[in-house]
């Protein structure tokens, strides 16, 4: 379906959340989230990207009907198990279902037996195995259950090309049976930045798989530029490392200029994507990397580790500039060099900056997003089946 295009079997009349013309007629999805999916107090990618579906899918012929798993997901209790269960069997015959990976990979004893009479498509934000901090038997429980819904279920939709690439090889999945459905991005206005150097910004739940030690290790090896760095993010997912890392910034004598700010949304965090010169992302793993679009939406430039779909996030320019830097992961000693570079040479900063702007303006919005996620649920089976 092309991108604005009403099909000819519904009626279109003006939505007063978008003015372009959405159907009457519509079929149904069902879409499973964990609990806590619009706390804005706990923000991550994968929320926004839920809650963003929810809005967008209308405009592509399906309402959603959203249906929140409450429990400890992906390592649910027995009470989250039985919830779950509960939502899952009150579902008709035969209907659409969409399950956040979260919750649809942390309970296969649950959701395999209902691919037999619904047909189910899971949204995998994060291989679960990929979070950091888990012990080898919990990251290979999760790893197993994970390819065990997969495998069974009729469609897996994943963020990035990469991390499609990465599901088929890990979980033996056909590819046929694995899409894509990028993240969009919301233009905003281009960011004036604090003096055009020396303010960073991370935007990121402040836990191990985001890596920000390794961001402060970086800075304490660079005290002698001027920088002052903000770190935007939920303090609550894991305050052990929030206590390591306050300990880190102390040892270092950086208190006065690294600041975790909490979570922020909003005009909190567009005031803070507009104050920034420069956004870094020391993540182990992402499979996209939302906040990476977030900021070149504003025009500024990204320094990030090159793993997962980061790359693809940053991406190019329509003439072919980089609007960012990747540096290896495990590596602060990179990410110190690339800051003096940031810092030292004036033509890196206008060639990053030029080159984020352009990137800016080439941005796919989340009408695509949506677009591509209602292909996928509108090739599902009409009947539903056990995968071979």
């Amino acid at each position: 379906m092309r991108l604005g295009h009403v099909p000819a079997q519904y009626t279109a009349v003006q939505s007063p959340r978008n003015p372009e013309t959405v159907p009457m007629s519509l079929r149904t999805v069902h879409f499973v989230m964990p609990d806590g999916v619009d706390d804005l107090a706990a923000p991550s990618g994968g929320n926004a990207y839920d809650r963003r579906i929810c809005l967008d899918l209308p405009g592509f012929g399906w309402q959603v009907r959203k249906h929140h798993a409450a429990g400890p997901w992906p390592r649910p209790d027995a009470a989250a198990r039985a919830g779950l269960a509960r939502t899952l069997r009150e579902l008709p015959d035969g209907a659409v279902v969409l399950l956040d990976g979260l919750v649809a990979c942390g309970a296969p004893e649950t959701v395999v037996p209902e691919a037999e009479r619904l047909r189910l498509a899971v949204l995998v934000h994060l291989p679960l195995g990929d979070e950091t901090g888990l012990t080898p038997a919990v990251a290979a429980d999760l790893d197993a259950r994970e390819r065990t819904v997969l495998r069974e279920v009729s469609a897996v939709i994943a963020t990035s090309d990469w991390a499609v690439r990465r599901l088929v090889a890990h979980h033996g999945l056909p590819p046929e049976r694995v899409h894509v459905a990028a993240p969009g991005a919301d233009i905003a206005p281009l960011a004036p930045g604090t003096d055009g150097v020396s303010r960073l910004l991370c935007v990121a739940a402040v836990t191990p798989r985001k890596g920000q030690h390794r961001l402060v290790e970086a800075l304490a090896a660079v005290t002698d530029l001027p920088f002052d760095c903000v770190c935007v993010g939920g303090l609550t997912q894991d305050p052990d490392y929030v206590t390591h890392l306050r300990d880190l910034i102390a040892r270092h004598g950086l208190s006065g200029r690294i600041r975790l700010a909490g979570p922020q949304s909003g005009a909190a965090l567009d005031a803070s994507y507009a104050a920034a010169d420069l956004t870094v992302l020391t993540s182990y793993a992402e499979t996209y990397g939302m906040a990476v679009t977030e900021s070149l939406a504003r025009g500024v430039p990204v320094l990030a580790t090159d793993v997962g779909g980061l790359p693809e996030a940053v991406g190019r320019a329509p003439d072919g500039g980089v609007p960012g830097i990747l540096v290896p992961p495990e590596d602060p000693a990179a990410l110190a060099a690339e800051l003096r570079g940031w810092f030292g040479e004036a033509d890196v900063r206008r060639r990053l900056k030029a080159a984020a702007r352009a990137r800016r303006a080439a941005l796919g919005g989340w009408a695509a997003t949506a677009q591509s996620l209602a292909g996928v649920l509108g090739r599902l089976p009409n009947e539903p089946r056990r995968a071979a």
